[in-house]
């Protein structure tokens, strides 16, 4: 099983840059979050490891193995998976 985050995105996905921001913003806000275990991966760049996984939309994020969000997301989307992850820690 994966453990840590897991970010599904392909590099031409709008949504998954904005998301890709956010991310960052978010550490600079808490730098508990940039302590979180996280794998970016381009499912153009690793179609086996996308594969492996059940989803159809980027982004995507996955919590030790687990969908936690699928699609679209906004800021407070993006801060409340950080903070699944860190009470999972």
């Amino acid at each position: 099983m994966d453990q840590g985050l897991t970010l599904f995105i392909l590099k031409a996905c709008p949504y998954c840059k904005q998301v890709l921001r956010w991310m960052e913003e978010l550490k600079q806000e808490n730098a508990a979050y940039g302590d979180i275990p996280l794998r970016i991966v381009d499912e153009r760049k690793e179609p086996e490891v996308a594969a492996r996984h059940n989803y159809y939309y980027v982004p995507t994020y996955y919590l030790d193995g687990n969908k936690v969000h699928e699609g679209v997301a906004n800021r407070e989307i993006v801060r409340k998976v950080f903070e699944m992850a860190l009470e999972r820690g």
